[in-house]
């Protein structure tokens, strides 16, 4: 691993207080810090709700895989220009739960789901649930949706997606073990849950060759078709695979043009058919430094291993360390054949450590992406990993920026 010295940079101002203001020299953007009390806050996930509210989770604490990192909601109620205060909607004292995702089913019910694991230890993931009835400003109970699988843990990033059929999509990805080895991320695969019954019972269709491909996020396409895109565990490229027989069957994922870090990334389908991505343009090929792995600061029972050394692992590994910067919207008139970008957030996107306390983390990361019916297009990512920023633009905004 390559050892660099960091350049300590002065950090800008947060104010967290949940304002929507016109960004500064442009028009056309509103910004905003959502209200937080974490120290550190990652992995956002934007949905409009059924009310016509726009709700906003992540997870926050002091630091990803701690026990005290618990998942938070805000929401921007319809018309108002103020992000609520943060409302903490779990807290278990012995897992670290993270990745929460928002679904409106077609029947008013609201779920959220979210991730459960020990330490650092991605391969002992669970998928917890609750549900409301009234758009979220109530919950009922915790529930498991998916236990613990010995040997495997089961993640997820993206939202459930309702198909012309009836039948839901739930992209997950799974962590697998290796004896005697920390998780590290080298042999992670995806699949989709797809339930017939209204998410009463699911089954596995698993994604050919897409050891590496992980936060499957999945758009319908005019011709009925199903798109996939993938965040790469080798840092290298965005991935796509494609299905046309309703999530059944996927084809092995490929690499597109474009760049990924071994981060976060969004799809989602406008009200005109075209298609909005959220990314970091960046890749392997800028870092200058190498992480161990994700957790690499986090003490447990397993010893951590540098990204490779897992008995099992063969060919490419999972790269940690490259920057998580610039945050880049994409938008495709073309089904993602082509695409025309704008950056949303520049920076240096350091990402050496995923430490919020002393400020030293710079990324700007785990982007989510949503429309809503008035055509504006949404987004909320991770900022520094210190608070999550909220901005809003329209289409015209990236086509003519």
């Amino acid at each position: 691993m390559t050892i660099v010295t960091e350049v300590v940079t002065t950090e800008p101002e947060i104010a967290a207080d949940g304002a929507v203001r016109q960004a500064a020299g442009d028009p056309d953007r509103f910004d905003a810090f959502i209200p937080s009390p974490c120290v550190q806050n990652h992995a956002a996930n934007l949905m409009p709700l059924a009310n016509g509210d726009l709700a906003c989770v992540w997870f926050g604490g002091t630091q990803e895989g701690m026990s005290d990192i618990s998942v938070y909601f805000s929401r921007l109620p319809r018309g108002a220009t103020q992000w609520s205060p943060a409302e903490k909607l779990s807290d278990d004292s012995g897992r670290s739960e993270q990745n929460p995702v928002l679904f409106p089913a077609p029947n008013g019910t609201l779920w959220l789901m979210w991730t459960a694991q020990l330490a650092g230890n991605q391969d002992t993931a669970i998928i917890r649930r609750r549900l409301s009835h009234d758009h979220g400003k109530s919950w009922g109970p915790i529930e498991t949706l998916f236990p613990e699988h010995r040997g495997r843990g089961t993640f997820i990033r993206q939202p459930i997606v309702v198909l012309d059929n009836g039948d839901w999509l739930l992209p997950v990805f799974y962590c697998h073990s290796t004896p005697g080895k920390k998780w590290n991320g080298d042999e992670d695969t995806s699949a989709v849950k797809i339930s017939s019954d209204a998410g009463k019972t699911w089954y596995d269709v698993g994604v050919p060759g897409s050891r590496g491909c992980v936060h499957m996020s999945i758009v319908r396409l005019d011709d009925g078709s199903l798109l996939a895109m993938y965040r790469s565990r080798w840092a290298d490229n965005i991935y796509q695979s494609r299905s046309t027989d309703h999530g059944r069957s996927w084809s092995a994922p490929e690499a597109t043009a474009l760049p990924n870090n071994n981060s976060s990334i969004q799809l989602t389908r406008l009200g005109n058919g075209h298609l909005a991505l959220v990314f970091n343009d960046s890749s392997a090929k800028d870092a200058t430094g190498r992480r161990l792995s994700l957790y690499d600061e986090i003490d447990d029972d397993l010893p951590p291993v540098l990204a490779g050394d897992a008995g099992k692992t063969e060919g490419r590994t999972a790269f940690w360390g490259a920057p998580r910067a610039p945050m880049t919207l994409a938008i495709s008139a073309d089904g993602g054949k082509s695409w025309r970008k704008r950056n949303v957030e520049i920076g240096d996107g350091y990402c050496m450590t995923n430490n919020s306390r002393d400020q030293t983390n710079r990324e700007l990361s785990y982007p989510s992406v949503k429309q809503t019916a008035d055509g504006a297009i949404h987004m909320a990512f991770t900022f520094h990993r210190r608070a999550i920023k909220y901005v809003r633009v329209t289409e015209p905004w990236v086509t003519r920026g």
